[in-house]
């Protein structure tokens, strides 16, 4: 028998589909004979004639069957000839045309719900029956799901109105009228209804933070140094729906910074294991685009309790002399030459209020009303829709262990044009956090869906990882919109305006492959503290100045192209197999290169020669990559593309020419710069960054790092 034709159908039920090919499906002259997954189509009733090959001895006809997983229906031919048998192309071509025709890509939407009337479970339950099921499990799972449908809601809403987004950031040429005041003293301060901040006054706070997840990281930093600071947050401070994985060495820069102790730290981290594999189904690929497991012991093993971080982070704020004002939610900012007047609304109270500062900066995450603002039509390129939960035992012994986490991992192919990717980490005691995500362009008639993702979540899981979803113990879901945005350069997104600066997923800077938001601030958390720090003490808070504070790295943009080629365009069908293809080929490589080489390219620490090599070598082994890539990112894409390769060649030369003095230089002039021309040190030292992060680790490097067992107090941190 040969496979001759491999086919996702999208759609959930496989029932209609193979009552669809045995009643309706019209083979022409081809005879039809019925089996219980699909048909036989029969070319002739008459066999080879004896003393003819064995293989000449078989029937003259196709074997179509259709199968289910990861709630998708696939479909395959096989003949039984070795040569084509008459007409073998157009049979083919008949099927599938039909196929498509009859079950076309189909987007579900949310429906609208009015919880004035019902709960938000029984307005779910009859569109995503296992979604209400596992949630209703979960303490505060009325809550989640809640958000999980306002998410969605919000994140709909500003992709398809990118043109027009909701307007907050107004700019006047005379100042807020009012007067102002500060919420009490005490742990989560709720702001209270009193007159706006008077413009007379120098502002209340030097920052306000919008967003309370990785903007209080930040903002305990910021409060460290000296600052005033306020931190807004919509959602009762300390909730998160998303745990955190990174990895030692990156950890590093909260104790440079002086954040927190070693101590501390490690009061954080439940969990760090040994080994992260990363493997993609390759069941239906050629032998030679099969790849081994790629083991990554050093990217993401150590789980961090995530709502112990925020807290100690929170404590670490108040402690600073700052403010949280939590279960408060941004209204708009009106921006002056002397200051930034917020308004916020108390969400308990309904009452609104309004509050002054030097500077404002938008963690708001994907939701951000800012970013859409900023960038208009182009806040976002991609995104990956991810759901998940935290499970706190219920698998059978062997099941899993729990000293390995799985990085990336896919079980099937493509399902209802998605390439569904795992991930899990093992956390504290029997806890494992497991993620369900693909790689999405930002496409108005297709958004992304993470309810329709949970439905899946819940239906697959037992495919994925062995286990009686009833006996699995709930302890709280993971979800969210994580961005990505494709940079040409330093400067062609809009991560400011005057007296307002965005961080983490709103400044959309996350790496390409893993898209960590919280991993790719901590990396840069050095880099934006500093410079931010310079520019709050000359008070450069134009957006000239503002719009340098970024966490760009040419060597990052360059690699978005991998994740482009992981998703599928909408309305699009593409062979099944293909991204898993692409992967297994990329990380084949990886798998057989050094660990360094793997740690450094998820790490966001690839640089131009290293690029180039793993690029010659990918197109050696598949050539058909090229020619995939196209296909996927299309021509405006890939010439963007060229302009990013570009410009990390740029980059590289400008490293190699500089790297060696001009560090030194900043070093010597900066006592006499700063002092009397504070905005070119702030540009030069930009500048400086730039050239000096995302510099790989070379073997021994790696190996030092990696073979110390605990994370080292700098000498002279603060505590």
């Amino acid at each position: 028998m040969k496979e001759i034709l491999y086919l996702e159908v999208p759609i959930t039920d496989i029932a209609s589909v193979r009552s669809w090919l045995q009643t309706e499906f019209d083979p022409g002259n081809w005879e039809k004979i019925l089996t219980p997954d699909g048909c036989r189509l029969k070319i002739s009733s008459k066999y080879t004639v004896n003393g003819a090959k064995i293989t000449e001895n078989l029937p003259k006809e196709f074997s179509i069957f259709v199968w289910s997983v990861q709630r998708t229906t696939y479909l395959k031919v096989f003949r039984w000839a070795e040569q084509p048998l008459p007409q073998e192309k157009e049979v083919l071509q008949n099927l599938t045309r039909q196929i498509r025709q009859r079950f076309p890509h189909h987007y579900p939407e949310p429906p609208a719900i009015d919880l004035s009337q019902q709960s938000i479970f029984a307005a779910l339950a009859p569109y995503y029956p296992l979604t209400v099921k596992y949630f209703q499990k979960m303490p505060n799972g009325e809550y989640d799901l809640n958000r999980a449908y306002w998410w969605e809601q919000r994140w709909r809403e500003g992709v398809r109105n990118p043109q027009q987004p909701r307007q907050v950031i107004f700019s006047q040429g005379v100042r807020v009228e009012g007067v102002g005041g500060v919420g009490e003293e005490r742990k989560h301060t709720s702001p209270s209804s009193s007159s706006s901040p008077s413009s007379s006054s120098s502002p209340t706070y030097d920052l306000i933070y919008i967003g309370g997840a990785l903007g209080s990281i930040h903002a305990a930093v910021m409060a460290k140094l000296g600052y005033k600071v306020l931190l807004v947050e919509r959602l009762p401070f300390g909730r998160m729906n998303r745990e955190w994985n990174i990895s030692r060495d990156e950890l590093q820069s909260l104790l440079n910074l002086g954040l927190v102790t070693a101590a501390e730290l490690e009061t954080v981290i439940v969990r760090e294991y040994k080994d992260g594999f990363n493997k993609f189904f390759d069941g239906n690929n050629p032998e030679k685009l099969r790849s081994p497991v790629l083991h990554t012991p050093t990217v993401l093993n150590i789980a961090l309790d995530s709502e112990k971080w925020l807290q100690m982070c929170g404590q670490k704020l108040l402690s600073a002399g700052g403010e949280i004002w939590d279960e408060t939610e941004f209204i708009r900012a009106d921006v002056d030459d002397t200051q930034v007047v917020v308004t916020v609304k108390h969400l308990p109270t309904q009452q609104e209020k309004q509050v002054n500062g030097r500077l404002l900066v938008d963690a708001m995450g994907t939701a951000s009303p800012i970013a859409w603002q900023l960038n208009g039509g182009r806040a976002f390129d991609s995104v990956c829709p991810t759901v998940g939960a935290v499970v706190d035992g219920g698998f059978e012994p062997g099941v899993w262990d729990s000293q390995y986490g799985d990085v990336l991992y896919s079980h099937g192919d493509i399902s209802r044009g998605r390439q569904l990717i795992w991930e899990l980490f093992p956390g504290a005691g029997e806890e494992l956090t497991i993620y369900l995500f693909h790689y999405h362009e930002v496409n108005a008639q297709n958004p992304g869906s993470l309810l329709e993702m949970y439905e899946d979540f819940f239906t697959i899981l037992p495919e994925y990882r062995r286990c009686d979803m009833d006996k699995l113990v709930w302890k709280k879901p993971t979800f969210g919109y994580i961005p990505g945005h494709f940079s040409v350069s330093s400067s062609d997104r809009t991560i400011a305006f005057d007296r307002l600066i965005a961080i983490g997923d709103a400044a959309s800077l996350q790496s390409p492959l893993v898209f960590t938001g919280f991993g790719s601030l901590v990396r840069n958390l050095e880099r934006l503290t500093t410079l931010l720090d310079v520019a709050l003490k000359h008070d450069l808070l134009k957006f000239s100045h503002l719009n340098l504070i970024r966490a760009y790295q040419s060597n990052v943009s360059i690699t978005w192209l991998f994740s482009k080629g992981m998703m599928v365009p909408t309305g699009k069908f593409i062979p099944p197999q293909r991204i898993n293809s692409m992967l297994n080929t990329f990380f084949g490589l990886l798998a057989d290169e050094p660990p360094e080489v793997a740690d450094n390219f998820i790490k966001d620490r690839c640089d131009w020669f290293t690029f180039n090599r793993l690029a010659l070598k990918a197109a050696r082994k598949n050539p058909a990559l090229v020619w995939w890539i196209w296909e996927l990112a299309g021509s405006r894409d890939l010439v963007r593309w060229v302009g990013n390769y570009l410009n990390f060649g740029r980059h590289a030369l400008v490293n190699v020419l500089l790297s060696a003095w001009f560090p030194r230089l900043l070093i010597q002039i900066k006592p006499w710069l700063e002092t009397h021309n504070p905005a070119l040190w702030l540009r030069l030292l930009a500048i400086n960054y730039a050239i000096t992060t995302g510099r790989p680790r070379s073997r021994q490097q790696y190996a030092e790092l990696n073979s110390q067992a605990v994370i080292h107090n700098p000498e002279g941190a603060r505590g």
